[in-house]
């Protein structure tokens, strides 16, 4: 068989404090967060990620002052790489912190890579994560001069393995909510300008795909639940309502709440910050009755099991969603 690099994509994160303005100035200097001219967007973004250094590294101080994506997207590399065997070996390549795209591009080249397979762990596809995480392969692979058979694994927000994984926590915490009355299940989900959903990015279709699916798959009967997002930032319009709009409602129903990442595959700043703290203290001002957050799927093995299916796989499903979605993005053959 074919040597089999598999590149996990994924965001990053400050592995210190005094990455985090760098961190912010890739950020906001990716074309697919601001769209301005490059010199303009490089100017933008130096002034941003100056203003907002002070408030992401304190955020970052509460967790340890750095990010934890990067050990958690090593630990589900690991058991990826586990599931896979002999054939395959996964690069981690994250798009605005080391170990950064190219690096994992010139380390599948050295080991000698014959066919690859990218794999996003966002399993909604928008242009701000997946494609632009692919924009920075193509450009990686250009410079290295390296041409190589490669899949994308487009996007798989129905995915089986993925909804088991979920379905499982989301239960668990409806059980421990349970006990302060009928719960309500808030699927959050990072926020998108609305612009860039009106643009035709199906992330929020998505989303909402996979909390349906996800709530089928609880077998609880009369679930009741709603898909919000969180991390708004900036003067724009955002998908809605909000997580914070959603609490506000629960408050007055006087229910309890069941918070559920649903798009997020690993313990980060949103949700060990943002979930955790600050929504769990808005939620105790409201006096809603209980605030459970069930855990990231991280390393859970339905989740890791699924992966490995689209890896093995990478036509399968995947195209059958996005085919049914009708919708155009990277996942028709190679990208």
């Amino acid at each position: 068989m074919a040597r089999t690099a598999v590149i996990l994509f994924n965001l990053g994160g400050p592995d210190r404090p005094a990455a985090v303005e760098p961190f912010l100035f890739n950020l906001f200097n990716d074309p697919a967060i601001i769209g301005a001219p490059g010199p303009v967007r490089w100017l933008l973004a130096k002034l941003i990620a100056r203003r907002r250094a002070p408030v992401a590294g304190a955020i970052y101080d509460r967790i340890g002052g750095r990010s934890p994506l990067v050990p958690e997207t090593e630990a589900q590399s690991t058991a990826l790489a586990t599931l896979l065997g002999p054939d395959y070996r996964t690069f981690i390549a994250m798009r605005y912190w080391h170990p950064f795209t190219a690096e994992a591009a010139a380390e599948a080249k050295a080991w000698g890579a014959e066919r690859v397979v990218l794999l996003p762990l966002y399993p909604q596809y928008s242009t701000t994560t997946t494609g632009s995480s692919l924009a920075a392969w193509r450009k990686a692979t250009e410079q290295l001069g390296w041409q190589v058979p490669t899949t994308l694994v487009c996007c798989y927000p129905d995915d089986p393995g993925l909804v088991a994984a979920l379905a499982e926590l989301t239960a668990a915490g409806h059980g421990e909510a349970a006990a302060s009355g009928q719960p309500r299940i808030l699927f959050s989900a990072h926020g998108l300008p609305k612009r860039v959903v009106e643009r035709g990015d199906p992330y929020q279709r998505q989303v909402e795909q996979t909390a349906a699916a996800v709530a089928a798959a609880t077998g609880i009967a009369g679930l009741d639940w709603v898909v919000c997002y969180q991390s708004r930032v900036g003067p724009m319009e955002w998908i809605g309502p909000s997580t914070e709009q959603e609490l506000e409602r629960a408050a007055a129903d006087r229910v309890p709440v069941v918070v559920v990442p649903i798009a997020f595959v690993s313990e980060h700043s949103e949700t060990l910050v943002e979930l955790d703290i600050e929504y769990r203290h808005r939620a105790e001002t409201l006096g809603i009755p209980a605030y459970v957050r069930t855990p990231a799927v991280s390393c859970h093995p339905a989740f890791i099991a699924g992966l490995a299916d689209l890896v093995r796989q990478p036509g399968g499903r995947r195209g059958a969603a996005c085919a049914a979605a009708k919708r155009s993005c990277a996942c028709k053959g190679e990208p």
